[in-house]
């Protein structure tokens, strides 16, 4: 037998599975609906979001029922609106009034008119009153979240009663794991949870365990806020009041997820000087991607005009001494980058409650001392590189003017977002691009000026 050439590359043996577009696209429905039948909503849910409507609508048209809604909630609401077009009138009707109501009101408010209404007049009296309550809250409030159907247990009942209700009304609910406890005027007082009930004997009275004073906010607070609270207490649900301090929702662990989610992806797109777009990435037009980026990229084109209206400014000095020139990519590179870096460490902190406006003084001393140990740091280098490509009095320029520019940019980006929290401004806004333009026109200010200074042009 002769031996295999060790030299020979080995065919792989492989199979691939096929994608649920590629069987989409082929016509290949049967072995797609196997496909769905095999895989969790999350993962159909991410495959549908990644194809053109038309596809996704398809695709989801051979979910078995009992599927179907897990996925359809799971869906970008982009998707959703494929979906729900594709629907004949008592199926849409059917579908809708089975959604859970938070769900269906955070979709309504994303959805286009016209089918929001069409969802409205498809829901039955209960759902539909269910579901303009939830509307009724502020956008982007704890309100819009959480969802209305809560097991909640009066104060002075026992054990056995208290997991009576449970059983006699929690089908009904979507989560059981947190359960509010109220006075005879509806009135937060504590929670329990249902571990501490199925393991206490039937006598004992619910007050025994009622945890008193939990956290909770009320429906017209931010939901981001909301989520980050139950993060920070490692909770799986928080109780939502009115005014009055009377339960009226449950914000669960999974939809403070979400909200989590969706500000990260807010914060991360402005961070990259554009906007965030409703829908997945690989299925958003290329045009719609150009227009939220383009309407940032002008403004922040003309403002980066003055380092242009800097430079023309000091050409007599670039005239004079030809080799300033050489370092200025150098110099406002780094000074961009240093203040990114402060940038995007604020916004974060200030996200997850680590940094406060009234904290400004603290890290103006933080930055700066981090700014002076970097610039000391990339300064001494950028001296050495100064000496190759210069002389040593331009090279203790070029060394000097990095120092103070770190300083700036530390500065600038660790304090913009602080100002911007401060007078009611989104942080992102003033993130990675904004922060970079002005890091920039002051850097080749610094570095001009040093250079007049110090070698007399």
């Amino acid at each position: 037998m002769n031996s295999p050439d060790p030299k020979q590359t080995p065919v792989s043996t492989e199979v691939h599975e096929p994608t649920l577009r590629t069987l989409i696209v082929r016509g290949d429905l049967g072995t797609a609906q196997e496909w769905e039948r095999g895989h969790p909503p999350w993962e159909v849910a991410d495959s549908l979001d990644r194809m053109e409507p038309k596809a996704a609508a398809t695709a989801f048209r051979l979910l078995e029922s009992e599927h179907a809604l897990e996925v359809f909630e799971e869906l970008k609401p982009s998707t959703q609106e494929a979906v729900l077009d594709v629907m004949r009138d008592q199926e849409f009707r059917d579908f809708v009034d089975a959604l859970a109501p938070d769900d269906r009101a955070r979709m309504l408010g994303e959805l286009p008119s016209a089918v929001a209404q069409r969802v409205l007049a498809g829901l039955s009296p209960a759902e539909r009153e269910m579901t303009a309550t939830l509307l009724g809250y502020p956008e982007g409030s704890a309100g819009r979240y959480m969802t209305p159907q809560v097991v909640v247990l009066a104060e002075s009942l026992s054990v056995a009663s208290a997991l009576e209700h449970v059983r006699a009304v929690g089908k009904d609910v979507e989560t059981i794991y947190t359960l509010p406890v109220v006075d005879v005027d509806g009135h937060l007082t504590g929670v329990v949870s249902l571990r501490e009930l199925v393991l206490a004997a039937d006598d004992v009275p619910v007050s025994e365990f009622v945890v008193t004073d939990p956290p909770h906010v009320h429906a017209t607070e931010p939901a981001e806020r909301a989520a980050r609270l139950m993060v920070d207490a490692n909770l799986l649900d928080l109780p939502v009041v009115d005014p009055a301090e009377r339960v009226i929702g449950l914000l669960t662990y999974d939809d403070a997820d979400e909200v989590i989610e969706r500000a990260e992806t807010e914060d991360a797109a402005r961070q990259g000087g554009s906007n965030a777009w409703a829908g997945h990435y690989m299925a958003v037009s290329v045009l719609k991607m150009a227009r939220s980026r383009f309407v940032w990229v002008v403004p922040l084109l003309g403002v980066s005009l003055l380092t242009v209206t800097v430079a023309y400014g000091f050409e007599e000095a670039l005239e004079e001494e030809a080799a300033l020139a050489i370092f200025i990519p150098l110099l406002i590179g780094t000074g961009g980058k240093v203040g990114t870096q402060a940038s995007s460490a604020c916004v974060r902190a200030l996200a997850i409650g680590e940094v406060r406006p009234s904290d400004a003084l603290r890290v103006t001393a933080r930055e700066c001392a981090t700014g002076v140990l970097l610039g000391v740091g990339l300064g001494l280098l950028a001296i050495g590189a100064g000496v190759i490509f210069a002389d040593l009095s331009v090279a203790f320029v070029v060394g000097l003017s990095l120092l103070l520019i770190c300083v700036l940019g530390a500065l600038v980006g660790g304090l913009s977002p602080l100002v911007a929290k401060r007078f009611g401004v989104d942080p992102a806004l003033v993130s990675a691009p904004v922060v970079t333009t002005v890091v920039d026109v002051l850097g080749l200010i610094i570095y001009f000026v040093v250079a007049s200074i110090v070698l007399g042009v």
